[in-house]
């Protein structure tokens, strides 16, 4: 039995007004494990949803295997169901299968060769045995085993009840529940997130090695690089989104390929329409032969200027009909994409001489918060950058905490005078979320900052989310919102923890080359595998405070 494709035809979705999706097709065959690409809002989530069938198309259709296994960025669970529960649930279909062939096997034994019924006995296990073997049904409850341990979920109880877990918690166990049934096809919708490094691996082993088709949407550059054979980018594109073969450094290489093509295309295009307008507009008037006669050829205008007449004439002809072509059939300006300018980030940042330029901005001297951070010694240079890693519980964002002065610590913490700093914090909440995106900025920087650094200038905000309430913004708008108020106001001292995180993976990208450039510190926490292979300043490997 062949594992069936997941096949989306001409797939439109109107979402408050706006189409998110318009005449989107998709074909996942197999063995291909395809990554969604694009910024926050071009229909990632959406897609997913309507491959999945949890929502419908306006206009489109989807043929889909019957089994599709599609994981959530939200997980939700009956509230009395425990870890037990989901397993049994993950297994019951590799049980149905073993049950039945077992079924099955009694009927073939107990039918003579040759007699009623029995070639469809035959039939009906053979198949049994290779939907069975597709899912690994004999292994199952070993795998479930396995798929625990290696999420990070091995030493939870299985009694335990869902709702007594942590978020994350919850998604790895949706995701171990997912590894463990093997659909034909699985939809996944950011699955990295709350994994650690060595998770993280598991995962993509796991991924790599289903049978079925695969469609991920996922901010995790390291991930996507690892397990996809395709990239399908969703962003605007001269024809619509477009499919890139390879993972995603395969993907950057196309991409920036065909974006100097694109902006090729349409600087020629321009300059065509340019020369064209003339010839059509002002050739004429300069070469038609309207001027005064001189007296020594009287005798031969009238000839050369018909014959002028009609050259001018047939190239104005043919200069406009070139015109009229190229005007319907020219290329849309390539758009200018969200970016964060290096020329920006900590422009104002950079210390006074007079002050002592080589003094730390801040120093930790064995600095404790109890059962979360010990540190015995750390300062930060005013142009540093220094990249903060560890697991989850190590200690970073209470770290970026003490340094930005929002948590009391025991220790010595002193901090130059005067200092500015701004903290990214991993929770992006705004207090107003009834304000619009351009009055929240206007009024956390005063009018006169916002004139002098406008938001739209920043590249972080789409021109159309201006006037959305805060509140209707997705997670990542509100984080790139976070990040604009830091990068207009700029401080000496600048803490991002997990900047990546709900950022698209090509944003990830562009603030990775800002953050090394400019005056000013930088202190980064990440998990992003990405970024941390990529790191050129100093790192600061954190391990889990010891419980006092």
């Amino acid at each position: 039995m062949s594992q069936p494709a997941l096949l989306a035809h001409d797939l439109v979705r109107v979402l408050a007004g706006r189409r998110v999706l318009d005449g989107v097709g998709l074909t996942a065959s197999p063995g291909h494990r395809i990554g969604l690409i694009g910024e926050n809002g071009v229909g990632k989530s959406t897609l997913l949803r309507l491959l999945a069938g949890v929502d419908e198309p306006e206009s489109g259709s989807v043929t889909r295997p019957a089994d599709v296994g599609f994981l959530r960025q939200e997980v939700s669970y009956e509230t009395s169901w425990t870890i037990a529960d989901v397993l049994a649930d993950a297994l019951r279909e590799a049980r149905e299968d073993l049950a039945e062939l077992a079924r099955l096997s009694e009927e073939v034994a107990l039918a003579p060769e040759g007699s009623p019924g029995h070639a469809e006995l035959l039939d009906a296990y053979g198949r049994r045995l290779e939907r069975a073997q597709e899912r690994g049904a004999w292994d199952a409850d070993r795998r479930a085993g396995l798929v625990l341990q290696g999420l990070g979920l091995g030493a939870l109880g299985h009694e335990r009840r869902v709702d007594s877990l942590s978020g994350g918690q919850r998604g790895r166990l949706a995701l171990a529940a997912l590894l463990v049934r093997r659909p034909s096809a699985l939809l996944l919708d950011e699955p990295t997130n709350h994994l650690d490094d060595e998770a993280a691996a598991f995962l993509e082993e796991q991924v790599r090695e289903l049978p079925g088709a695969v469609v991920l949407a996922s901010h995790d550059r390291a991930f996507l690089d690892a397990v996809c054979t395709d990239v399908v980018d969703l962003d605007p594109a001269v024809d619509g989104p477009v499919r890139y073969g390879g993972n995603y450094s395969a993907y950057l290489a196309q991409k920036r390929a065909e974006r100097v093509r694109w902006e090729r295309r349409y600087t020629e295009e321009q300059e065509e329409l340019v020369a064209l307008r003339r010839s059509v507009g002002v050739t004429a008037r300069l070469v038609a032969p309207d001027r005064e006669r001189r007296d020594n050829e009287k005798m031969g205008y009238d000839f050369r200027a018909d014959r002028v007449q009609k050259q001018v004439s047939r190239r104005v002809r043919n200069a406009a009909r070139r015109l009229d072509e190229l005007l319907r059939t020219q290329v849309d300006e390539p758009p200018e994409p969200l970016r964060l300018r290096r020329t920006e980030l900590a422009a104002e940042a950079a210390p006074d001489p007079a002050t002592g330029a080589d003094r730390p901005l801040v120093a930790l001297h064995d600095v404790r918060v109890p059962g979360r951070l010990a540190v015995e010694h750390l300062e930060v240079s005013p142009t540093e950058r220094l990249l903060v890693t560890g697991g989850n519980g190590a200690g970073k964002s209470t770290l970026l905490a003490v340094l930005a002065g929002r948590l009391a610590a025991d220790g010595a913490v002193r901090r130059r005078d005067g200092l500015t700093v701004g903290l990214l914090a991993q929770d992006t909440v705004f207090d107003r979320p009834e304000r619009t995106v351009r009055d929240t900025y206007l009024r956390s920087l005063g009018a006169e900052r916002a004139e002098a650094v406008p938001l739209g200038s920043l590249g972080l905000v789409h021109g159309g989310d201006l006037d959305k309430p805060v509140g209707h913004l997705s997670v990542g708008q509100r984080r790139r919102l976070a990040l604009a108020l830091l990068v207009a106001r700029p401080p000496a001292l600048l803490l991002l923890d997990e900047p990546t995180n709900h950022l698209s993976p090509r944003l990830c990208d562009e603030l990775e080359a800002a953050l090394g450039s400019g005056p000013g510190a930088i202190v980064v926490a990440s998990h992003d595998r990405w970024l941390r292979r990529r790191w050129q300043g100093r790192e600061l490997r954190m391990t889990a405070a010891p419980v006092s």
